[in-house]
Order: structure tokens, then C-alpha cells, then sequence
């Protein structure tokens, strides 16, 4: 299928004025970078800022509550590499979220690297989880009900959350959706890294440059918290959606995560949406397809938030 002549206007426009990582700080790219398509915000019944204390750090959390009632809750991690994004690039993708699902979304500013390397984002991602579920009654969310999600490394965060809340034996989310996630891969490279590899939006070169920001070694590369795919827990997963798209190239790493969950045994809703790019969340507002896929997507979470 072709590539959606709304997302192609935008890239034509994006690929105009590339931004070159030769010799860009992660703090120069930061400003520069567009992680969502610019668009209309979902009105919420309530928006709420807050820091809370983990350890020895703090870390922002912005709740939004689809009913101002006792609900269900979706932890949210954001994507951009975990070098770029913040709670401010995902706003609208979070508001669409708790409207879709009829829950509580909250959206965790995690450490960003390289001043924070691996696996300094995966602390905070694990840490706030468990804090919130720890404090559910404060925040008026259903503590038995929580779940965890996220877009590109956003999702590898939001799974490495379940695995490491198996491996300490603390509470688990009960359900993942992950849209798009960077999930690392087995063997040689996925074919779609290569055919997707320039042209749309998210490029080979550029995870390649996110990697190299986020990892201290090439050790960390096989890293189960850093590519889940390689765990040996992935049996212990709670259900999950995989939401891919054709031009994306990570497309054929989160589909093989996929595939290999469900051999394990895990229930996954896996679709890969033809005609969509890597960060499609961040169009739904413009597009119908992008739109569509969310709908799909986060219908299986709002199933296993409310059964």
C-alpha cells in the first residue's frame, strides 16, 4: 500500500529541512525535533501536574482523568529514543488515550539520556509504576486495575517494567499496549530497517544515533531491560496490543517481539497498519487510518482495564 498522502505531505515538508546528526548535541536536536504532528488536544474532565519522590530523585507525572471518578489507569511512557519527548510532546496523544480507554492516564517524565544513560530511564519508569500503584488510593485510580503503555521507546520501557516487576516480585501491570516499540532484535538485522530506512520521520541512522546516546556499552545492546527480546521471562508477560506500521523501520523488530510472546504463551492483539509511519499516534487527529489504528489498539486495553 502507499504511503498516506496526508502523512506524505507532512514528510515532504519534515524532509525539507532535515536536521544533520553529524556533529548535533542531543540538547540541539531536542529543540529542533517534531515528535508529534501538530493538532487539536482532547478536551479531558481533568488535567493534573505533579512531582513525586522516588529514592534519591524526583520525577514530574501529569495525570489525565477521563471522568473525575475512581478509574482504572494507564502508566504512560513517552517515546523520542530516550534522548528527546517529554510529557509535553505526548499531551495529545495521552488526552486521546484516557478519552479512548475511559481511564486515567499518567504520563511519567522520565530521565533522559546521555545525561542519564541506560538504565537510568528504566529506574523511573519502574520506580513511578510501583509508586503509583503504592499510592492509587491518593490518586484516586483503581489500584488493581493498572496497566502500562507507551510509543517507540516508551513501549520498551513500559514492557521492561513487567519484566522487572516479575523479577522482584512486586505488583505487575495487567495489560501493555505498545505502539510501535523498540523492542531489539535477534540475529541479523530486520529487513524493514533497512527498507524504511530513510524518508520517514524515524530513520536507521537516527535510532543508530538514539542507541548511541542511551547505551554506556555494546554490552547493553543484548540487555534484556534494555531489548526486552532477549529476556527469558517474556512467558511471565501480561497480555498485550502491538500496534506496527508498514513504513516504519522497526516494524519487523516489534512483530517479531510479537511472535515471540506469543509462543511464549502471552495473549497479544498484533497488527501492523498499512500506509502509516513510525509515531502515527501523533496524527490520529488528522488522519483516519492513524486514528482508526488507535481506536483498534486501545479498545483491547479498555477490554482488560474494565472486565
Amino acid at each position: 500500500m502507499e504511503l498516506n498522502p496526508k502523512i506524505k505531505a507532512f514528510l515532504e515538508e519534515v524532509n525539507a529541512q532535515p536536521i544533520s546528526l553529524e556533529n548535533v548535541s542531543p540538547e540541539q536536536f531536542r529543540s529542533q525535533a517534531r515528535m508529534q504532528s501538530d493538532g487539536p488536544k482532547q478536551e479531558v474532565a481533568k488535567v493534573e501536574d505533579q512531582t513525586i519522590d522516588l529514592k534519591d530523585r524526583s520525577v514530574p507525572i501529569r495525570i489525565y482523568r477521563s471522568e473525575d471518578k475512581t478509574q482504572p489507569a494507564l502508566v504512560f511512557y513517552h517515546g523520542g529514543g530516550w534522548v528527546v519527548g517529554s510529557i509535553e510532546s505526548h499531551d495529545a496523544t495521552c488526552r486521546e488515550l484516557a478519552n479512548l480507554a475511559a481511564c486515567t492516564v499518567i504520563s511519567v517524565d522520565y530521565r533522559l539520556a546521555p545525561e542519564h544513560r541506560f538504565p537510568a530511564a528504566v529506574e523511573d519508569a519502574y520506580d513511578a509504576f510501583q509508586w503509583i500503584a503504592d499510592h492509587a488510593e491518593a490518586l484516586g485510580i483503581a489500584g488493581s486495575k493498572l496497566a502500562v503503555g507507551g510509543d517507540s521507546a516508551g513501549g520498551n520501557l513500559a514492557t521492561v517494567v513487567c519484566l522487572l516487576a516479575e523479577e522482584r516480585g512486586e505488583q505487575k501491570p495487567v495489560f501493555q499496549l505498545l505502539l510501535y516499540p523498540s523492542t531489539g532484535y535477534i540475529g541479523e538485522e530486520p529487513a524493514s530497517l533497512n527498507e524504511n530506512a530513510e524518508g520517514y520521520l524515524l530513520s536507521k541512522n537516527l535510532m543508530t544515533w538514539f542507541r548511541s546516546h542511551y547505551y554506556r556499552t555494546e554490552a547493553d545492546r543484548l540487555h534484556p531491560h534494555a531489548a526486552p527480546i532477549h529476556s527469558d521471562l517474556l512467558h511471565t508477560l501480561p497480555p498485550a496490543a502491538i500496534l506496527t506500521a508498514q513504513f516504519d523501520p522497526l516494524r519487523d523488530e516489534a512483530q517479531a517481539f510479537a511472535a515471540k510472546l506469543q509462543q511464549e504463551g502471552v495473549d497479544v492483539f498484533v497488527k501492523n497498519y498499512e500506509g502509516l509511519i513510525h509515531g502515527f499516534a501523533g496524527f490520529s487527529a488528522h488522519v483516519e487510518e492513524a486514528r482508526e489504528a488507535m481506536e483498534e489498539g486501545v479498545a483491547k486495553l479498555k477490554q482488560a482495564l474494565h472486565a
